[in-house]
């Protein structure tokens, strides 16, 4: 908070705060634009940002992280490819490179639509560790092997960020809060710091939920306990981008439960500031 925001904080009783409540939506600072209002380009210094900077930051953020529908299908497909090919034929060299061709036919579609082929890089990318892993041990279920490994430590970091107190949502929103000049502007809030914790603990939990149900079906598979690889393919594949979708729609019913105001009112606004702590 800048002393700027601090002393109209505490000047507000003074100088009319009951207008400025009646100006500004409930629970949202002095000064705080109405939600709905246009978003211009911040000024100098602290940018003025309303109550509905997180959410819409948010959905931005995660709606390009989603690549849409025909993003969720690109991710999807070289992995289908590889699976249904290796039940059907039990051929590891054929059911890779069908999974490559797969990738590669997309990523032509994309290249002559001339459109982003972002997804398609890092699908082909995924299955190329794939294959290393799953040719070098002649374990076709080894193919999975980078992917639990992946979100074990993806869920093990995130969790850290926010045990620490720097929740990774935050680290995403941050550039847009508070100071320019000061990235960690965002942590003086602790409402933000509150919200950034959930959220985060939400893209968490899929990661979670896959080790949980993907490891030991490979641990089956790996010491032939069981044949599990059509398992693991289907896994995958249902606990890939369509999991993501429901932690994010998680994310979304979070932040439409309530809304965070960016800024404090300062100690003269402890009443306000009370209604917006509410998350």
């Amino acid at each position: 908070m800048t002393e700027q925001q601090r002393a109209a904080g505490e000047a507000a009783p003074a100088a009319g705060a009951d207008d400025t409540a009646k100006a500004a939506p409930d629970g949202a600072p002095a000064g705080a634009s109405a939600p709905g209002a246009a978003e211009g380009p911040a000024p100098a210094g602290a940018p003025a940002v309303t109550e509905d900077t997180v959410e819409a930051l948010v959905r931005s953020q995660l709606s390009k992280a989603l690549g849409g529908k025909r993003g969720m299908v690109e991710a999807a497909m070289p992995t289908l490819a590889f699976t249904l090919s290796y039940v059907i034929a039990s051929d590891l060299r054929l059911s890779i490179g069908l999974g490559v061709v797969a990738a590669l036919v997309l990523g032509a579609v994309r290249l002559v639509q001339r459109s982003s082929v972002q997804y398609v890089v890092t699908s082909l990318f995924g299955i190329g560790i794939a294959a290393v892993f799953a040719m070098r041990s002649g374990n076709a279920a080894d193919a999975f092997l980078p992917g639990i490994i992946y979100n074990a430590v993806y869920a093990v970091v995130l969790s850290l960020s926010v045990l620490v107190r720097w929740p990774a949502i935050g680290l995403m929103i941050g550039p847009f809060i508070g100071h320019k000049e000061d990235f960690t502007s965002w942590r003086s809030n602790p409402a933000v710091v509150r919200l950034a914790s959930r959220l985060t603990w939400l893209l968490v939990l899929p990661c979670v939920v896959r080790v949980v149900v993907q490891y030991p079906l490979w641990m089956a598979d790996t010491n032939g306990w069981a044949d599990t690889f059509g398992l693991l393919g289907l896994s995958k594949i249902a606990m890939g981008w369509p999991l993501q979708v429901a932690a994010f729609a998680g994310m979304v019913w979070v932040l439409a439960r309530g809304r965070t105001p960016l800024e404090e009112t300062g100690a003269a606004g402890a009443g306000d500031g009370a209604r917006g702590d509410r998350t």
